[in-house]
């Protein structure tokens, strides 16, 4: 798996957790969603993902790497 599949995962299965939580745990949850929306917004514009980085540590590399 690329780094770049290991982050859309994780944000996926964050975005769905996010939902599960707001809608079975607490309303307040949403805002879980908006940080993982927020974060991921911003990381188009700096390029700073920290899960990235923390996969990166984990050993996934990137596409480009991989070749």
């Amino acid at each position: 798996m690329t780094l770049e599949n290991a982050v859309l995962r994780f944000a996926g299965i964050m975005v769905l957790l996010s939902v599960v939580l707001t809608v079975y745990v607490h309303p307040g949850f949403v805002w879980f969603t908006v940080f993982i929306g927020a974060n991921m917004l911003q990381s188009t514009f700096t390029g700073f993902c920290p899960a990235a980085i923390a996969f990166r540590k984990l050993g996934f590399k990137s596409i480009a790497e991989q070749k």
